[in-house]
């Protein structure tokens, strides 16, 4: 009888103990490879705005992923995004003198 609760504190423990580990992966947010390379989408960025990057990085942003870019031109910043997926643009819009993000 007493090797009985040692057996059912065990497999609580184990229990717990896994429920955490799988909750951490399940609640967690992994970026899936793009289809669009890193390098394909920054030359599409620079060809709508010419400029240098001064920020770049891949987001789940607006339901999907992808590339955005902060490109620093004469007087503003503009902001492109690039569908990781399809490479649509998905963003082309001014950020004002400074980088808002």
């Amino acid at each position: 009888m007493s090797k009985e609760p040692s057996k059912m504190k065990t497999l609580f423990i184990i229990a717990v103990v896994g429920s955490f580990g799988l909750g951490g992966v399940a609640m967690g947010s992994t970026a899936p490879a793009p289809r669009v390379s890193k390098a394909r989408a920054q030359a599409m960025a620079l060809k709508l705005a010419p400029g240098k990057i001064i920020s770049s990085e891949y987001e789940k942003e607006g339901g999907g992923w992808r590339w955005s870019f902060d490109i620093q031109q004469e007087g503003h910043v503009q902001e492109i995004g690039i569908d990781g997926r399809t490479g649509k643009v998905v963003e082309n819009k001014s950020e004002g003198k400074v980088d808002h993000d």
